[in-house]
C-alpha cells in the first residue's frame, strides 16, 4: 500500500471521528421543535405604537362648538356639500375680515369692504359715514387686535345651501372723534377702547364665490 493512499485513509478516519464528536455535543433535531420567534419590528418613532380609530368626531368642529349641538350638525352639513370647508380657516379669516371692515369704517373708505358687505349694511354704512360728515366730525382710529373670537352660532338651509355663522369678536383699538375745529369731542388717543360685536356672515355652499358676506352687525 503506497504513502498517499495511507494518509488519505487516516485523513478520512479523522473526519469521522470529528463528525462523531459534534453530533454528541451539538445533538440533533427530532420532531417537534417551536419555531425562534419572529423578531420585533422596532417601533420608527421611537414610542408606543397607536390604533386609528375611524369615525370619531370631527376635530374642526368640535374645537368651536358643543358635539352633536345644532351648530355642530349645521357645520357637518356645510362640509358635506364642500368638503374644503374648514371651520378653523375660516375664523381665522374672519379675524381679519373683522379688522379691515371696522378700520374701513371707521376711516370712512369702503371702496375695497364693499365686496364682503350685504347690500343693507353697506347702505347703512354709507349712511353712517354721510351722517357724521354733515356734522363736520372725523375719526382717527387704530386697531390694537382681536383679543377673542367665538363662534357662537351656526345655521345650514339645506333647500338653498346658504350657511350662516355668527361671531363674537372683542377687540382693542384707540379712537379720537374731532369736530370742524379739529377739536377732540370724544375719545382719547392713548387710552384703548374695548369694543364688543357681534357679527353674522353668510355664503352659499358650493358656490363658485368665495366671499362670505357680513349680513348681521348686531353689537
Amino acid at each position: 500500500m503506497n504513502s498517499p493512499l495511507i494518509q488519505l485513509l487516516v485523513l478520512a478516519g479523522i473526519a469521522v471521528f470529528l463528525i462523531l464528536r459534534l453530533k454528541n455535543v451539538l445533538g440533533t433535531r427530532d420532531g417537534f421543535e417551536k419555531p425562534p420567534a419572529p423578531k420585533q419590528q422596532p417601533n420608527r418613532l421611537g414610542g408606543p405604537e397607536f390604533e386609528v380609530i375611524e369615525g370619531g368626531p370631527d376635530l374642526d368642529i368640535v374645537d368651536h362648538v358643543e358635539e352633536d349641538s345644532s351648530a355642530a350638525k349645521a357645520l357637518a352639513a356645510m362640509k358635506r356639500i364642500e368638503p374644503s370647508f374648514s371651520v378653523t380657516e375660516f375664523l381665522g379669516g374672519a379675524r381679519g375680515a373683522y379688522e379691515m371692515i371696522v378700520m374701513g369704517y371707521e376711516n370712512g373708505e369702503l371702496t375695497d369692504i364693499q365686496p364682503f358687505l350685504a347690500e343693507d349694511i353697506y347702505d347703512s354704512f354709507v349712511d353712517g359715514i354721510a351722517a357724521r360728515e354733515d356734522q363736520g366730525l372725523s375719526v382717527e382710529a387704530n386697531f390694537i387686535g382681536v383679543s377673542e373670537l367665538k363662534l357662537m352660532e351656526a345655521t345650514f338651509d339645506d333647500v338653498t345651501k346658504e350657511a350662516e355663522l355668527t361671531i363674537r369678536f372683542v377687540a382693542e383699538l384707540t379712537s379720537v372723534v374731532r369736530n370742524s375745529e379739529g377739536e377732540v369731542v370724544d375719545g382719547n388717543a392713548s387710552e384703548l377702547k374695548r369694543q364688543k360685536d357681534t357679527w353674522a356672515f353668510a355664503r352659499a355652499m358650493g358656490s363658485d364665490d368665495p366671499n362670505w358676506l357680513l349680513v348681521s352687525t348686531d353689537a
